[in-house]
């Protein structure tokens, strides 16, 4: 039984004893007592307020009195209006740390039962991975690592976006103007290549369009628009005609790539060919593709991302037109007179959704009936995460429903782990066909080279050789990058700072692992294994605080677990850090006349560098041995 347990335990019989009435014991809040009050925890008293009949600070202190003479454990308390402050013995806090300082798997839960499967980056094939895959990659992964130490079986699962339109265009690009460029032949990265394809491919689009804007056929169009209801709204807010072709135009290119392009035409005429199997397209598909991949497989190894298993849009779609057609033959879905096949998610307050086109091509959430499917197949999994950007929400809260429509077993399970756009330092928006995006590889080059910079000016690895420091460099930018993104709530918007990431003082990732190697550097002075029989009876106010923080780590791993909120654990071990910096800054570690103290002090050091590498391994972080 943790404390917090035998507090609410002990405080429900004080409310029953005291005011003789009942309150659910789980129901009683326990919290860490706040910094500017005496105490280590502290009981909520305000909903035993209207039971008692009394003030707060009389309901407090009576229970207070009541827990004092109950748990032996407790020296004094005290109530600030509805809180009750209470403080605990030292000899509780050492027996407490002497108990974790003995557990081998400290924070890793047995196993629940559960099954999770667990889907994050999700590519698209046509270009390479860029700073919003990062934080996808990052928070899918810490979120996985949460799961199993809170005793979930998770399968770590990606899915490419391979076929369709966008791919079209990098690959016709590819055809017109690559001559004959390869990943080896140019010295880039598979998927840079390919991304390269696909940027001159909206670049001679564009141009294509803006000649198109002064033909005889865009004027026609132009007039037919005027005298449309947008139009018209829009003459009410603009002046001259000047300004509302600039808004048709701009608005109008999907419609110029769709009905009248060239280069529109061709693209749709290779995709049609896919779709009917031409060997020769499908060669290329697949070439290119595969550049791709190897290029994903290095980003993925240098970000210390991997998965267990990788769907591909393109081996899915047909079976997820099958369950489309088996939907409607059931009646759970209706056809229109044009053939495209639609269901009602009314009752689930939302509203029509497509699922196969008229032309019977499928959509995103076809595709995402049979992937799940496949998945429950193999894995008969209780829940089914979906890391993607919140821009997206809708998509997933009817790919929800549609299971539901289906009765499908896993319906209920399905999560969707959504985070909020990563923006550029300066506030500009990423846009993939420009290639202005912030490109993965690029942003873990910039930041690992800030990361050597600043090491190099601290002064303190000068007795490394050069592939112990490249080493300790790579490690400090990617734990930088990571530490950082996840150190936000992923509900929030971000701008990615490299220069702030990188700093060794403050609330970064290379603080933190500087502190782990600081208490690797005491144990290596010690020189010895520090023993857990713990011999003094007393705490200074620092040895209590970490303590005290060690103790709670299993609870937050649990809470960051239970929200899918990494960012909990981030906070956390820079706070234990930060701690044991002024630990080792105030109390004498190895220097001081008693045994009994410093070998108390080390062990000390021991944990909280243990509960340290712990922590920045739930965040993929690596923890380097000396810094």
């Amino acid at each position: 039984m943790t404390i917090e347990q035998l507090l609410q335990e002990t405080t429900a019989k004080a409310v029953k004893e005291l005011f003789e009435a009942d309150f659910p014991q789980t129901q009683i809040i326990i919290n860490e007592t706040r910094k500017e009050f005496d105490g280590e925890l502290t009981v909520v008293v305000f909903p035993f307020v209207k039971i008692a009949k009394k003030k707060p600070e009389d309901v407090g202190d009576a229970i207070g009195t009541y827990l004092k003479s109950e748990i032996d454990q407790i020296e004094s308390f005290n109530v600030i209006k509805g809180f009750l402050n209470l403080s605990f013995v030292d000899d509780f806090w050492i027996n407490k740390f002497g108990e974790l300082a003995k557990k081998e798997n400290y924070g890793v839960q047995e196993s629940n039962g559960k099954t999770v499967v667990l889907e994050y980056c999700g590519p698209n094939t046509n270009k390479p991975l860029h700073l919003g895959h990062i934080r996808n990659m990052v928070l899918g992964y810490s979120v996985a690592n949460l799961l199993t130490a809170t005793g979930h079986e998770v399968h770590k699962v990606n899915i490419l976006n391979d076929r369709g339109i966008a791919i079209c265009k990098s690959m016709l690009a590819w055809q017109k103007f690559g001559e004959g460029a390869t990943p080896e032949s140019t010295g880039k990265k598979g998927d840079h290549l390919v991304g390269e394809f696909y940027v001159k491919f909206n670049a001679v689009l564009e141009e294509e369009y803006s000649f198109w804007k002064d033909s005889d056929a865009a004027n026609e169009k132009f007039k037919e628009w005027l005298n449309s209801k947008e139009a018209k709204k829009l003459k009410e807010e603009y002046k001259g005609e000047e300004v509302l072709k600039k808004d048709f135009f701009k608005s109008y290119s999907n419609n110029y790539f769709n009905e009248h392009s060239a280069l529109g035409k061709e693209t749709k005429a290779m995709l049609q060919k896919w779709e009917a199997g031409d060997s020769e397209v499908r060669a290329l598909w697949e070439k290119m593709n595969n550049w791709v991949y190897d290029g994903f497989n290095q980003t993925y190894e240098r970000l210390g991302i991997d998965f267990e298993e990788v769907y591909k849009e393109s081996e899915y779609y047909e079976a997820g037109k099958s369950m489309v057609i088996e939907g409607l033959e059931k009646e759970l879905f209706y056809q229109k007179d044009d053939k495209s096949i639609w269901t009602d998610l009314e009752a689930y307050k939302l509203d029509k959704k497509l699922l196969l086109r008229k032309d019977g091509t499928s959509v995103y959430l076809t595709q995402d009936l049979a992937v799940a499917q496949a998945r429950y197949d193999k894995y008969k999994m209780d829940i089914s995460i979906y890391t993607v950007g919140d821009e997206q929400d809708y998509h997933f809260k009817a790919l929800k429903a549609v299971l539901s429509q289906m009765n499908k077993a896993y319906a209920e399970g399905v999560y969707h782990l959504s985070y909020g756009m990563i923006d550029l330092p300066g506030g500009a928006k990423m846009k993939s066909r420009e290639g202005t995006v912030v490109d993965a590889d690029d942003l873990i080059e910039e930041v690992v080279a800030k990361a050597k910079q600043a090491t190099l000016e601290s002064g303190k690895i000068e007795d490394f050789s050069t592939e112990q420091a490249d080493k300790l460099f790579e490690i400090l930018g990617v734990g930088a990058i990571r530490f950082f993104i996840l150190s936000i709530d992923p509900k929030k918007r971000m701008t990615f700072d490299p220069a702030q990431s990188v700093e060794l003082q403050g609330f970064t990732g290379p603080y933190i692992q500087y502190s782990y190697a600081r208490t690797q550097s005491v144990l290596r002075k010690y020189a010895k294994s520090p023993s857990t029989e713990i011999a003094i009876n007393k705490l200074v106010a620092e040895e209590k605080d970490l303590v005290i923080q060690l103790n709670n780590y299993e609870k937050v791993v649990q809470e960051a677990a239970k929200q899918y909120e990494p960012s909990l654990i981030a906070h956390y071990v820079y706070n234990l850090a930060k701690s044991y910096n002024k630990f080792y800054a105030e109390c004498p570690i190895l220097k001081n006349d008693d045994e009994k103290i410093t070998d108390f002090r080390v062990l000390l050091s021991q944990k909280v560098g243990e509960v340290i590498k712990k922590g920045l391994a739930l965040l993929g972080i690596q923890s380097p041995e000396r810094m």
